[in-house]
């Protein structure tokens, strides 16, 4: 499979030439591409060694019996027919959860092989990892990968100018309309084939949605595979009804009786943290939004969750309960109102998208905010921090909404900007609120941001 260029690839680039040099930890769901990026950093290597510890599971042995990491790399270069030279080669140990001793082996190359490029990844490693707590520390960088985000869609389709020119656009100079219509057509694509690389590449090379389709198929049975795995510490089908309701529950707090099989909250809670663990599934914690920082204020009695990619979801929702078809409708033909209005899969992505888009070297949290007060239903989608001040995002459509939940958010913590995701070009409302008892005569403004633009909406309001 042709390699797509990836968000992370740069930050691969600063590890490979940094002076202080770490192993390196890349973490992430199953089949999101973790190791073609690592395949793709070792072509700048002058030796690239690969050690797969499911595919091969005899070289397990050479950890489990040796703990001088100097003799480790000299048996691994024999075994593997590849030089293993500090400075020169880059080890690649990979489905690293299989092999807890080499996960631990890690510092001990910091420590006695400090010039070795060493890297590691793994499926379920928040699994090993919770039970060595003390793993690291210090010693191990961690980097964390997702599937492919727009962007990312954009380049793998040879449309590399267009995310550019997206990306240079702002509420000051929005894009040429028919590179904005072009856009949103491109986003619609996006929400179908989603960001699983085996999709993109199905996509790319068909242009078919039921070649994309069947390759979401493999890797949602890949998915339920793995909840075997953990038949030891949870029902694997706890693991699966939990997921289903993850996904009919897209877009709002989650309601633990709505799990099917009558378990237990506090059995639904932890299959929804394994789901997490897993990178499957991503919490939306609810924050007050007083300040910074968000988690300060979390209320733990209010959660929601995002599952890990549209196309999985849709596949799911088209297997397991038939009722993909109205979505995927509304994805390729709605109106862009109706899709952003109706399409709770928009407001999963937006979620997913404005993570994609930072720093991959630390595991980012969302937040959204809920009227708690008297009963009422108002809310707001989703808080980012920004230059010092809590921003909140709320994923709607069309210019003349009121945008309630948005107001009154603005209004009852004294904020001047907000901002809204929708398919509209970019733009600014500008307005002023005398409800607001601290700011009644200053110009509020919510900034318009398309959903297609969202690897940028943590950047400066201007």
């Amino acid at each position: 499979m042709i390699y797509f260029k990836r968000h992370i690839d740069p930050y691969l680039q600063e590890w490979k030439e940094n002076p202080r040099l770490k192993p390196l930890l890349l973490r992430g769901a199953r089949q999101v591409g973790k190791s073609s990026s690592i395949r793709q950093l070792g072509t700048r290597f002058d030796y690239f060694a690969e050690v797969n510890f499911e595919t091969r599971p005899e070289l397990r042995l050479v950890f489990r019996e040796i703990s001088d990491v100097r003799e480790i790399t000299s048996r691994l270069g024999t075994l593997l027919n590849v030089p293993i030279i500090e400075g020169k080669t880059l080890l690649f140990l990979d489905e690293i959860q299989a092999c807890p001793e080499a996960l631990h082996s890690l510092w001990s190359f910091k420590e006695n092989m400090p010039k070795l490029h060493v890297a590691a990844a793994g499926s379920l490693l928040e699994f090993t990892l919770r039970e060595m707590p003390s793993f690291g520390v210090g010693r191990i960088r961690s980097m964390f990968m997702y599937p492919l985000s727009f962007d990312e869609f954009l380049m793998a389709s040879g449309l590399e100018q267009w995310m550019m020119a997206k990306n240079k656009a702002g509420y000051g100079n929005p894009l040429p309309l028919e590179l904005h219509q072009a856009l949103v057509q491109q986003f619609r694509s996006f929400l179908m084939v989603g960001g699983m690389p085996a999709s993109v590449a199905a996509w790319i090379e068909t242009h078919d949605y039921m070649q994309s389709a069947e390759e979401q198929e493999d890797i949602q049975q890949t998915y339920y595979d793995d909840f075997a795995k953990y038949g030891d510490k949870i029902d694997p089908l706890l693991l699966r009804n939990t997921l289903r309701s993850v996904i009919m529950q897209t877009g709002k707090k989650f309601v633990y009786s709505h799990v099917e099989g009558g378990y237990r909250t506090e059995e639904v809670k932890r299959a929804l943290t394994m789901l997490c663990d897993a990178g499957i599934v991503k919490r939306v914690q609810y924050s007050a939004g007083n300040g910074l920082p968000l988690g300060a204020e979390v209320n733990e009695k209010f959660r929601k969750y995002n599952y890990l990619d549209s196309g999985l979801m849709l596949r799911i929702l088209d297997m397991e309960m038939g009722s993909a078809r109205p979505l995927t409708e509304l994805i390729l033909a709605g109106a862009a109102e109706e899709l952003v209005n109706k399409g709770p899969i928009t407001e999963m992505v937006a979620g997913w998208e404005i993570i994609k888009g930072l720093s991959p070297r630390t595991e980012h949290d969302l937040y959204y905010w809920e009227n708690t007060v008297d009963g009422a239903t108002s809310e707001v989608d989703y808080l980012i921090p920004q230059d010092f001040q809590v921003v909140p995002i709320e994923v709607k459509a069309g210019v003349t909404g009121k945008m309630k939940s948005l107001r009154l958010f603005m209004r009852r913590k004294h904020l001047l900007c907000a901002k809204r995701c929708s398919l509209e070009n970019f733009g600014i409302l500008e307005f002023t609120d005398k409800e607001d008892d601290k700011y009644p005569a200053e110009p509020k403004r919510i900034y318009i941001h398309p959903l297609y633009c969202l690897s940028t909406i943590s950047k400066a309001a201007e």
